[in-house]
């Protein structure tokens, strides 16, 4: 399974681990993903989307439909029906 934010696209990174001698070997940075199962209301159904920590935030405050809406808005695909 791939490791993407399914709402905003999130995926990882590169950098390099830093030494105390400044020796530098590449490393990645992985999105903080969880497995969360959310309700919509307006459509009376659940979803189960892989989605990043700050999504999570971010629906918490706007609520899941709104945050849908707002994405469809921009023209990003979030595979979540409407």
């Amino acid at each position: 399974m791939s490791r993407v934010c399914q709402l905003s696209g999130k995926r990882p990174i590169t950098g390099n681990n830093v030494s105390h001698s400044n020796q530098k070997t590449k490393r990645r940075f992985l999105p903080n993903l969880q497995k969360k199962r959310f309700y919509i209301p307006e459509k009376n159904e659940w979803v189960t989307l892989k989605v990043s920590t700050s999504c999570i935030r971010t629906i918490n405050k706007l609520g899941l439909y709104a945050y849908l809406k707002k994405l469809e808005a921009k023209g990003v695909d979030t595979g979540v029906k409407l």
